[in-house]
């Protein structure tokens, strides 16, 4: 499997959702961070779009999000982030195991995503996954195996302050199993803000004096 050129062709998807600008309905607004959707060409469900602010350049930020490390840390929609096989400096194949959510009604996934990291012009970054087979991590009798169809996060430098970024993510997930679309519709807009609060939060904490700081290795 060409995991470089599914990677690249990947990120072009994730290019083309962000310059989509037709179609899109809110679905949530709050802590100023803006959720919209709209039925994703891929499977019979949403593509979403969350837009919000970090105070943090779009470097930074790129880096923070790229990492594997403290994932579980501040995302708290994962239980398990982990790195199974590094590809290059800018691409990897991840195994995640999500927590479960919507009060228990949907339970734990788990996902092998194809992670890749891309510095496009005016120093915006693109961060995609998509999932993949794996044949060293086949799907396990202790979790539904989810599908990820495109995603991923777009980090543009704000122009008036380059202090801040400009964050939007894109999730279009497949949870397969047997839940109803209504249930995942429900829940998944404050799930999605949920992730950008937690980044937001984390990234404050490591600007603090007492925050380690981060930065992105790429031979760990």
């Amino acid at each position: 499997m060409d995991y470089k050129a599914i990677a690249q062709q990947t990120a072009q998807e994730v290019l083309g959702y962000n310059q989509d600008t037709s179609g899109w309905k809110v679905v949530k607004t709050s802590k100023k961070i803006t959720v919209s959707s709209k039925p994703s060409r891929k499977f019979h469900g949403n593509l979403y779009r969350v837009e919000g602010i970090i105070p943090e350049s779009a470097a930074k930020l790129s880096d923070f999000l790229y990492q594997t490390g403290g994932r579980v840390t501040w995302d708290k929609s994962l239980q398990v982030y982990d790195m199974v096989h590094r590809i290059d400096s800018d691409t990897f194949i991840c195994h995640t195991i999500t927590q479960s959510f919507a009060m228990g009604s949907i339970s734990p996934r788990d996902f092998i995503g194809l992670v890749y990291i891309k510095c496009y012009e005016g120093n915006m970054n693109i961060i995609s996954c998509t999932s993949v087979d794996f044949p060293e991590y086949p799907p396990s009798s202790n979790y539904i195996r989810g599908y990820n169809h495109p995603c991923g996060f777009v980090c543009s430098p704000m122009k008036e302050n380059l202090a801040y970024s400009k964050i939007v993510m894109f999730v279009q997930t497949e949870m397969r199993g047997k839940l109803s679309p209504a249930i995942i519709e429900k829940a998944m807009p404050s799930n999605l803000v949920n992730i950008i609060l937690n980044a937001k939060d984390a990234i404050k904490a490591h600007k603090t004096p007492s925050g380690r700081g981060f930065h992105h290795n790429s031979h760990s």
